[in-house]
Parts: structure tokens; C-alpha cells; sequence
């Protein structure tokens, strides 16, 4: 939405109890990314784009013109979903060391009460390490900074010496990539990302970009009031 130039509202929602959630159709999993516009409640981020494309054809498109560059777009946005998500947490969470210190970052910058913030400082490093072992195990085991750089390895590849994965304009990949990677920005597990010139320029272009696009939104809803 900021690299659409489209003005939100943005809603924390509290991982354990998950009030700040709307009303959702039974059997639907109660997780984030949900939009709310006017009557409609739209879930999954890939949905959610789809629905903005449509509704605000006017706003800049995340989806390219040519079918080689959209098709890779969607190929990026499936990879982050399948792949780099997953491996990501295997490097927060990896070692001791890295799993209380995520423990105490997620603590701090969550939505969470006061007793969960407890709960999540005192055993969140257990939980969440444990899962990273799993996650580990199920990719065939391995090192997890070693992962991912090959995670890495690929979206270098598909930047190549473009500004973005598909060219000269930010795409779908570009999102979806830089969402995920946003995500881990207050863990060391980042160094890894900014290390790496070439994805270095890129995270901060995309970075600026959804600044602007944010900063436009805004000014545009201000002047509408």
C-alpha cells in the first residue's frame, strides 16, 4: 500500500489473543495480513494485491505489462512464501544466543500486555528455537546461515544488475521480498542482507520508494480533509 501511494490505517494485532481482529468467515484462519475497505474484509497478502489492483486501477500497478516479467514476479512472491519465510526464522531463532535475543526484540516492539510481554521474554527463546529446529530439520538440515545465503544467492540473481527484480520498475517481487527481509531488520540475522552491496541498493530503493508513496498518501488524505 505505502509503494501503491494508498492511505491506511494501520492495526497491531496481538499474536495471542488476537482481538484486534475483525469478524472472519468461519473456518478461516485468524491471521495477519486482513484488509478492511468499506464492505469488504480481504485476507492473504497475494489477495489483498490483487483486490487493491482492481479497485485502485489508478494507482501505480505492482503487476509488469509483459508476461516474461509478470510471471517472474509471481514466481519471487511464491519463493518468498515457500522458501525464504521459512528459512528466515532458522537464523533468528537458531541458537540460543539468537533465539533470546529475538525473544527480547519481539517482547519489546509486539502488541502484547503486560503479562504476555512476560511470558514471551521467559519462554519465548524456548518455543521459538524449537521451532527453528524443526524448521531446520524438515529442509533437510543444515546450517541456517548458510540457508540463507543461498536464499540470498537467488534473489542476487534475480536483481542482476537491475534496480529491481524485474527491470527498472518495482513489482509484486520487490514487495514481497523486501516485506519479508523488513521483517528480521532489528535482528543481527540483517548484517546479512546489508553485506551484500548489490542487495544493499536494492532494499534501500524499495525502502525510499514506499516513503515517498507513503509520504504522498498522506499528503493526498490530508488535503481530502
Amino acid at each position: 500500500m505505502d509503494l501503491k501511494g494508498l492511505p491506511y490505517r494501520k492495526v497491531e494485532v496481538n499474536p495471542y489473543s488476537k482481538k484486534e481482529l475483525p469478524e472472519l468467515p468461519e473456518g478461516t484462519p485468524r491471521k495477519v495480513p486482513v484488509l478492511q475497505f468499506e464492505d469488504r474484509t480481504v485476507q492473504d497478502s497475494t489477495d489483498i494485491l490483487a483486490f487493491l489492483e482492481q479497485r485502485f486501477d489508478g494507482a501505480p500497478s505492482l503487476l509488469p505489462a509483459d508476461a516474461p516479467s509478470r510471471d517472474r514476479a509471481k514466481e519471487i512472491e511464491d519463493w518468498v512464501d515457500t522458501d525464504l519465510t521459512q528459512v528466515l526464522p532458522t537464523v533468528i531463532y537458531g541458537t540460543w544466543g539468537e533465539a533470546a535475543k529475538a525473544a527480547q526484540v519481539t517482547a519489546k516492539s509486539s502488541n502484547f500486555g503486560p503479562l504476555a510481554n512476560v511470558m514471551v521474554r521467559a519462554g519465548g527463546s524456548l518455543i521459538m528455537h524449537q521451532i527453528a529446529k524443526r524448521i531446520v530439520k524438515k529442509r533437510g538440515g543444515g546450517d541456517p546461515h548458510e540457508m540463507l545465503g543461498a536464499e540470498l544467492d537467488r534473489l542476487e540473481a534475480w536483481l542482476g544488475d537491475s534496480d529491481y527484480v524485474c527491470g527498472d520498475r518495482i513489482s509484486l517481487g520487490d514487495a514481497a521480498a523486501h516485506g519479508a527481509l523488513t521483517c528480521i531488520k532489528e535482528f543481527p540475522a540483517f548484517a546479512r542482507i546489508v553485506e551484500r552491496p548489490r542487495l544493499a541498493a536494492w532494499y534501500d530503493r524499495v525502502a525510499n520508494a514506499r516513503a515517498v508513496g507513503s509520504a504522498a498518501a498522506a499528503a493526498a488524505a490530508a488535503a481530502a480533509a
